[in-house]
């Protein structure tokens, strides 16, 4: 099947290769007409202004920008002021700590 389309490709080549191509044809100069110079006439009056030309159309919508770098670091806040004093504690009221005594010194 490969050689099949190869040999088909190279025949298709040859035989287009072969085909006669006319000559080309130049068209014939002809020679130009020689102005007789003079003096330049006044000039003309000016034209009308030409009409508005149509609105173009709107263009594509631009591609989304890359995203930008990371921003630097805030500055670092001020201390707090100080909290409220709380409130006074209650007192042991009837709470006795019974304390042993030390026991005699070894001989």
């Amino acid at each position: 099947m490969k050689y099949l389309v190869v040999f088909s490709a190279v025949l298709v080549a040859l035989a287009l290769g072969a085909c006669n191509k006319p000559a080309a044809v130049t068209p014939a100069i002809t020679p130009p007409v020689a102005a007789v110079p003079g003096p330049a006439g006044p000039a003309g009056p000016a034209g009308p202004a030409g009409a508005t030309g149509p609105t173009g159309e709107i263009g594509a919508t631009g591609n989304t920008g890359a995203q930008g770098s990371t921003g630097d670091t805030g500055a670092t806040g001020t201390k707090g002021s100080t909290g409220p004093t709380g409130d006074r504690g209650r007192t042991g009221g009837d709470t006795v700590f019974v304390v042993p005594a030390a026991p005699p010194p070894a001989r």
